[in-house]
């Protein structure tokens, strides 16, 4: 008797366990096929409750299933600025390529890059290791001021030109510092000729206390 009470307990564990992985995908499935408004407000939620990755997966959704969705533009650009604010710079640039490369006109083209330059900026941590990013953002700055020479965003987008340009100042500096205690005067001779032809001059900055990257970041 005791055998079959075990068997029959089992047998209904094994049936409740198959249930609930039955109603599991049935709730997975039915995740499917929902109108655009549907998703767009899940993305809305999952970004007020700082999930991002639900947002993203929700947003997936989205575009495979309303790819010509008028939410599509507003809800591409939610999450870019979403990204920014939880500093995942990259993620931030994906969707801000993706809104350039489908929906952006006019002044939203001008808004959008401005970003770019903004979430490229802020993700530059140490300048000894992104160098070339520092550079691809400063090519992207002199485009940026040469096609908007009367942009809103001019003041931002100039004020980041001086200060990469500071950090490239003051990293050739330190280049040709540690060049000079080694040794090598035509190694030192290159990058301090490289800070002679910068548009700064040691006279524009004052050498941070904390670490200069930090300084000039923030």
């Amino acid at each position: 008797m005791r055998i079959k009470t075990d068997m029959k307990q089992l047998l209904v564990l094994m049936m409740t366990v198959l249930f609930l992985g039955a109603c599991s995908d049935k709730d997975a499935i039915n995740e499917y096929d929902k109108p655009a408004l549907h998703w767009y407000e899940n993305i809305v939620k999952e970004v007020a409750n700082i999930n991002l990755d639900r947002a993203d997966n929700l947003y997936i959704s989205l575009k495979s299933e309303h790819a010509r969705s008028p939410l599509l533009p507003t809800a591409t650009m939610l999450l870019a600025n979403a990204h920014m604010e939880d500093q995942a710079y990259i993620m931030a640039d994906y969707y801000l390529d993706e809104y350039l490369k489908k929906y952006a006109a006019g002044s939203r083209v001008e808004q959008a890059k401005f970003l770019k330059i903004k979430a490229a900026f802020l993700g530059i941590k140490d300048v000894n290791k992104e160098q070339k990013l520092m550079m691809d953002t400063l090519l992207e700055v002199e485009k940026f001021v040469k096609v908007y020479p009367n942009s809103i965003y001019l003041p931002v987008v100039s004020t980041v030109k001086v200060r990469l340009h500071m950090s490239q100042y003051l990293l050739n500096q330190n280049v040709a510092s540690l060049y000079d205690r080694l040794g090598k005067d035509k190694a030192a001779e290159i990058y301090n000729n490289k800070n002679a032809h910068s548009p700064l001059n040691m006279a524009d900055i004052k050498a941070p206390e904390i670490g200069f990257v930090d300084a000039i970041l923030k």
